[in-house]
């Protein structure tokens, strides 16, 4: 155990076992995934040359700019009203640190070990969104009354429809890459392929608008990409085909596919014509950003204090409702705006941080290679 320990291999390990029960909590359960980072930070600390790498650790800029959202979290005290959200928040939002502090302290994984995460990942996917094709199959009518309501056919498992969608998307393009790493046999590759395939086709026929969306928008990015910088123009101009072809396809031949086009159009016309939208979800959506876009005109620079976030929605609303039932007066469902307006500019500074600092060592990964 000794040896273990001084060699890494505990630490490897832990972080491992991180990294499934993370994946495994994803498609099965919430309390997996808010145990991870425990175990993630117990991988760090099982490190034993812990001490060396945290240097590093405090050099990495986006793991400040993720523990700077926090502290602001602990700053918003100051002014917050709802004390006993923000307590929640404190413990939910404590992967914004723990996270890239297991991954920067812990002895790395393998490749490997990498592969095999990503691996059980595109199996989960797959394996749940042809389960829930089924249960769609098994009484199309009701679920396509459903999608052209704005609503979803929900996963076996009880996923969010964003989530999951978004898990859909991603598994599709890690399975057709992850078919490709020379930890890859032959009948690896072709499963992997079948679950990146199978993934986009159960994303198509439940038609979750957010994970089309990213499909799509990630199909754009990669081809633009392999025109404009790799200057490979046929295989760009293969996705960029697809792009158009495939949606074209789906549209006239998957019933679940055409009415969820049809009635996110119609959902929007009745938003942009200020008609009833209590039983549309795209308008109630467009409400809410509208509302959350005034609420960051009143605090412009620390926000409203990311506890309190739901209490001056629904605040703002008793101003200007759009004709919505209180029932119907959704939130913001999307974790960039919420932190704009629970933190206004200050969060919007260090997200971006992040963010342009992870662009960077892309393109600078993207250079080397």
């Amino acid at each position: 155990m000794r040896q273990a320990w001084q060699q890494g291999r505990i630490s490897q390990y832990l972080l491992l076992l991180a990294c499934v029960a993370g994946v495994s909590g994803l498609f099965a359960s919430r309390a997996l995934v808010a145990l991870s980072p425990l175990v993630g930070v117990a991988a760090a600390v099982a490190n034993p040359n812990a001490r060396l790498v945290l240097a590093q650790w405090l050099r990495n800029k986006a793991a400040w700019s993720l523990a700077l959202l926090y502290l602001l979290l602990v700053v918003s005290s100051l002014y917050t009203e709802d004390w006993s959200v923000w307590r929640h928040q404190m413990y939910r939002q404590l992967p914004l640190i723990g996270v890239p502090l297991a991954f920067a302290l812990a002895v790395p994984l393998s490749g490997r070990q990498r592969y095999a995460v990503g691996c059980l990942f595109v199996a989960g996917a797959a394996l749940i969104g042809g389960a829930t094709v089924v249960r769609y199959l098994l009484n199309p009518l009701a679920n396509n009354e459903l999608i052209m309501m704005g609503q979803n056919t929900p996963s076996v498992t009880g996923i969010f429809h964003i989530h999951f969608g978004l898990m859909l998307a991603l598994a599709a393009y890690f399975g057709l890459l992850l078919s490709g790493s020379k930890y890859a046999g032959k009948v690896a590759r072709v499963l992997l392929v079948l679950g990146g395939i199978s993934s986009a086709v159960a994303l198509h026929v439940l038609a979750y608008r957010t994970g089309l969306l990213v499909l799509y928008a990630a199909l754009l990015v990669n081809g633009v990409l392999l025109i404009v910088r790799q200057r490979r123009f046929l295989l760009g101009g293969i996705l960029l085909a697809f792009l158009f072809i495939v949606p074209f396809l789906t549209y006239n031949f998957l019933t679940s596919f055409r009415y969820r086009v049809l009635g996110t159009a119609y959902d929007i016309a009745q938003f942009s014509a200020d008609q009833d939208i209590n039983d549309f979800s795209v308008s109630q959506r467009f409400a809410a950003w509208e509302t959350a876009r005034v609420i960051t005109t009143f605090r412009p620079w620390v926000g409203v204090g990311l506890a309190d976030v739901r209490v001056e929605m629904m605040r703002q609303y008793e101003w200007r409702d759009y004709g919505l039932e209180p029932a119907n007066r959704v939130m913001i469902h999307n974790q960039y705006l919420h932190y704009l307006v629970g933190g206004a500019s200050s969060d919007y500074f260090f997200g971006y941080w992040f963010c342009l600092d992870r662009w960077r060592n892309l393109v600078c990964v993207e250079t080397r290679t």
